[in-house]
């Protein structure tokens, strides 16, 4: 259903991205890759979103190190992941979002995100940069910056089991966005939407997926 097509962000840098859309696609969605790149899971994801009714957009935001860098799940796939996140500056890798959103425009348009993906969808939620919704799943680094506030609405997902997420983090963003909608679900654990990791709850995935879907549409009504 999708292809990889060409963005350009302001400052001139050239980027992959994954596009899909179906024959009725209302909706405009950016969406955000794990730490393992626009791999075959999150082409698979933006195919399923594409088949609800999103045009969807994924932007390569490895590419500013490694082009075309798609990573697995093993122990070394995620140090690899990690180590190239670390070398892109956040205001780089918004611009790239940036960009994905332009090419979605003048419709409203939401984001989406997930592990790396969720952090990033509520840095981009909080700043001036058109988005009428964000969906966040599991995003480590949100805590971190609760104190930013978003300016559009926002929806959460957790595992319950995620240890890189504790229950104190969760704590701590319900207490400074008690608005924001935030769904934790006790028996997943961090990943748990990604049917290739081991950490796949198909019953927490199967919810979050639905809730998600419900809340964009409602924010993204043409």
């Amino acid at each position: 259903m999708g292809q990889m097509v060409t963005l350009e962000a302001a400052d001139g840098h050239r980027l992959n991205a994954w596009e899909s859309e179906s024959h009725a696609h209302p909706y405009a969605l950016v969406v955000l890759q794990e730490i393992f790149g626009v791999n075959h899971h999150m082409r698979r994801v933006c195919d399923t979103l594409a088949q609800s009714g999103f045009h969807v957009i994924a932007p390569a935001l490895f590419d500013r190190v490694e082009p075309g860098l798609e990573l697995g799940y093993t122990s070394d796939d995620v140090k690899k992941g990690l180590a190239v996140r670390a070398q892109i500056p956040l205001e780089k890798t918004l611009l790239d979002i940036a960009a994905a959103a332009r090419a979605l425009q003048p419709r409203k348009i939401g984001v989406i995100g997930y592990c790396w993906g969720g952090t990033l969808a509520w840095q981009a939620a909080c700043r001036d940069m058109g988005f009428d919704a964000a969906c966040c799943w599991y995003g480590a680094g949100i805590a971190a910056a609760s104190a930013l506030e978003p300016r559009c609405p926002v929806q959460m997902h957790f595992g319950g089991l995620d240890a890189t997420i504790p229950p104190a983090d969760i704590a701590t963003i319900r207490a400074a966005h008690p608005q924001t909608e935030l769904y934790v679900y006790d028996d997943a654990d961090h990943g748990f939407g990604c049917a290739d990791r081991a950490t796949f709850n198909p019953r927490a995935y199967a919810l979050a997926q639905e809730r998600s879907i419900t809340f964009l549409k409602s924010c993204l009504n043409p």
